[in-house]
């Protein structure tokens, strides 16, 4: 009977967490809001708990186990060659049957500091290994989807929290757009090249590198300067913002503080306080400067490319290159966003709506016939692609040297096929490794193809579309 009470007043405390969390957020789950929702005394909730954060992880691997659970069971129940499409559709469906939770796991988690970014990771990591062991089971001419698995159901834990947040429960809708997004990258297992974050070698910078390097400007000489207060008042706004990216990235959102952000720009807090009036209007206005700098290497490179294959190519290698050489602003628009508010949450969404315009000329190259994508497979690209930079962006690792290829096949496949795809991605490898080859994205470089191009198309849904 004791077990039991201890076994039900823990359950209570967890549940009163997620609810609390969903209400206000991460900062908002206090102890005394956690015992509140749960019904149980202060010290009932230290006999099961050290602290706040601890019944934060408890219950992120609650909700988890039982949505894992869910997929298991989804996975075991289908053929090995669409475990993937089971375990998305387990993971929608359980998103609709169980909402509160759901939005707990996908959403309040990565507002919870790196532990809770931890166990969010681990929890994914997990559901990719049930898929990747049931792959296993499927023969080696069986089509299965060639896409990084993690990144997928990051992606999709994402999409469903955006929705969710929303009230949008239009479930049944999503999974069918998501299965018929998976099955666009479909390959017999012996073909694959994909489905691992595998590093390779990274191509050459850019040629539309932006002239401007976002970093902070020098401090100011000492004594009284000799510019305008307007001029002075800019000069610690922007210090401020760039300190503020360095301390998030190494403290998280939620330990950095006025004090270590005005220490690190060199200035006092009186400065701080004239041009913001918190950490979040700070943080708020370093994610918006990033997110435009990314955009506009992003489109000023796109806008470079021949045909829309190198657009796409273009594009990404300048985005990944921006973000190489601003690491701060991957880890505040990445992985810290969503600890700030609803309102940093809704531009982190906002703009991976905007990033799907790269993907709208693709309509253009669908072979007659073919299934066009739904926006909601737009998005899911674009999502897995954030989800890939994320996982860099905690790794510390370099987008670029690993992830090119990667966000270039997301892209593409999904239009003029995988077989045309990875042709592409071949012939524009091989131009790199060319030191005296052609120009990337001319035509002189068209007749180098790698292996996949050797082999020349298997369906007639893959050819390659023309050089404009």
């Amino acid at each position: 009977m004791q077990n039991t009470r201890r076994g039900t007043q823990r359950a209570r405390l967890v549940k009163g967490l997620v609810s609390a969390a969903n209400r206000g957020g991460y900062a908002g789950a206090t102890v005394s809001a956690i015992i509140g929702e749960a019904g149980v005394s202060r010290p009932t909730f230290y006999e099961y708990f050290e602290d706040r954060d601890a019944c934060f992880l408890a219950a992120i691997l609650d909700v988890h186990e039982r949505l894992l659970e869910q997929v298991r069971s989804a996975v075991k129940a289908s053929p090995a060659k669409d475990a993937l499409t089971a375990a998305a559709s387990a993971t929608v469906a359980f998103a609709g049957a169980e909402p509160a939770d759901a939005r707990f796991l996908m959403k309040e988690t990565l507002a919870g500091g790196p532990r809770a970014l931890d166990a969010r990771d681990g929890g994914i990591a997990q559901t990719a290994a049930v898929i990747e062991r049931a792959f296993k089971g499927a023969g080696a001419a069986e089509p299965i989807p060639d896409v990084p698995v993690g990144a997928v159901i990051g992606a999709i834990h994402r999409m469903l929290a955006s929705r969710l947040r929303r009230e949008d429960r239009r479930f049944g809708e999503l999974a069918r757009d998501l299965a018929a997004w998976l099955a666009s990258y479909e390959k017999p297992t012996r073909e694959h090249r994909w489905r691992k974050l595998k590093a390779l070698t990274a191509p050459p910078a850019s040629r539309h590198e932006q002239a401007l390097v976002l970093r902070a400007p020098p401090p100011l000489g000492p004594g009284r300067p000799r510019v305008s207060p307007q001029e002075v008042a800019e000069n610690h706004r922007q210090r401020i913002m760039f300190a503020t990216a360095q301390v998030v990235q190494e403290h998280g959102y939620s330990a950095a503080t006025v004090t270590e952000i005005t220490r690190v720009a060199g200035i006092d807090g009186r400065s701080f306080y004239r041009v913001f009036a918190d950490k979040q209007e700070a943080f708020g206005a370093i994610h918006e400067l990033g997110f435009q700098y990314l955009m506009a290497a992003t489109a000023g490179a796109f806008f470079t490319g021949e045909d829309w294959p190198s657009r796409i190519w273009e594009a990404f290698r300048a985005a990944a290159q921006s973000i190489e050489q601003v690491p701060a602003f991957a880890h505040v628009g990445f992985v810290e966003a969503y600890a700030v508010g609803p309102q940093t949450i809704q531009r982190v969404e906002d703009s991976r709506v905007a990033f799907t315009i790269f993907l709208q000329e693709g309509y253009q190259h669908q072979p007659p016939g073919e299934r066009a994508p739904s926006p909601a497979a737009l998005e899911a690209i674009v999502t897995t692609i954030f989800e890939i930079v994320y996982l860099r962006a905690r790794a510390r690792g370099n987008p670029r040297t690993a992830m090119l290829a990667h966000i270039v096949h997301l892209c593409l496949a999904p239009f003029i096929g995988a077989e045309a795809t990875d042709a592409y991605i071949d012939r524009r490898l091989a131009e790199a490794r060319e030191p005296s080859g052609a120009r990337p994205g001319t035509r002189g470089g068209a007749g180098k193809r790698g292996p996949a191009g050797d082999r020349g198309p298997r369906r007639k849904k893959t050819p390659l579309p023309p050089q404009e």
